[in-house]
């Protein structure tokens, strides 16, 4: 088993606030994997760390088999990370601003060219793409982020809420553009606190709940451990958060 990600005893405090205690999870190559849990139990703390944006406490990160604290350069070189509150210029048109995000992983016109065209296609914007950002819904600005992201194809793509507040044909869509992406080899790190989605969309999933991992494993066999019908039950079962 080749891990893609490997997270051990990860501890990070805001003042004397433990945002999290002790986070450890493992990514599977390929695998689309889902962090999962309601509002400000550390997901998103957790991706912006992995990310290098946020710095930690205690514990070890490797993506790929390199040390976060030793090769964060590389490791920034071989991820891409979508944060839930990104936003796109909108004074550019949704074309320019992939052609400024191209610049930085291309080394010539010709290569930027073909960054362009491939995250156009993902976008899948038509005509619109040549509009400024200003002028879009948010299921468009959204398709275009998720274009930006995915564009480099970077051995780990960390997304952060990728569907939310769209609607269900928008988010259906982007569903289906991470997995088509998955297809070619990379690498997913999914944050969700919508539990039925990521259910449907990954391949594993770590439940987390004020800083803490408090179960993970296949949907299908979380179910079966808990015997219920879904993972918002597994949730509320695991974490004894009964409604």
């Amino acid at each position: 088993m080749l891990l893609a990600l490997e997270v051990k005893n990860l501890v990070k405090y805001y003042g004397d606030f433990k945002a999290l205690d002790g986070v450890s999870f493992e990514v599977e190559k390929g695998e689309i994997f889902g962090l999962i849990g309601p509002n400000a139990a550390g997901k998103s703390t957790t991706l912006k760390i992995i990310a290098t944006l946020l710095s930690f406490d205690s514990g070890n990160i490797s993506v790929f088999g390199n040390d976060l604290l030793k090769n964060r350069q590389k490791i920034r070189s071989i991820i891409s990370y979508l944060p839930e509150e990104a936003g796109a210029y909108k004074n550019l048109s949704g074309q320019d601003y992939l052609n400024f995000i191209a610049s930085f992983y291309s080394k010539n016109q010709e290569e930027r060219d073909l960054l362009v065209k491939k995250a156009e296609e993902i976008a899948d914007l038509g005509e619109k793409i040549k509009e400024k950002a200003s002028t879009y819904s948010k299921g468009m600005i959204r398709k275009l982020l998720l274009a930006r992201a995915l564009m480099p194809e970077a051995k780990l793509t960390i997304l952060d809420e990728p569907t939310s507040g769209l609607d269900v044909l928008n988010s259906i869509k982007i569903r289906n553009i991470i997995k088509k992406f998955r297809e070619k080899g990379i690498t997913f790190l999914i944050s969700s606190h919508n539990m039925l989605e990521v259910e449907y969309l990954c391949d594993r999933i770590a439940l987390i709940d004020k800083g803490k991992i408090v179960e993970s494993g296949k949907a299908k066999d979380l179910e079966e451990k808990y015997q219920v019908q879904n993972m918002e039950e597994v949730f509320e079962k695991a974490t004894n958060h009964y409604v």
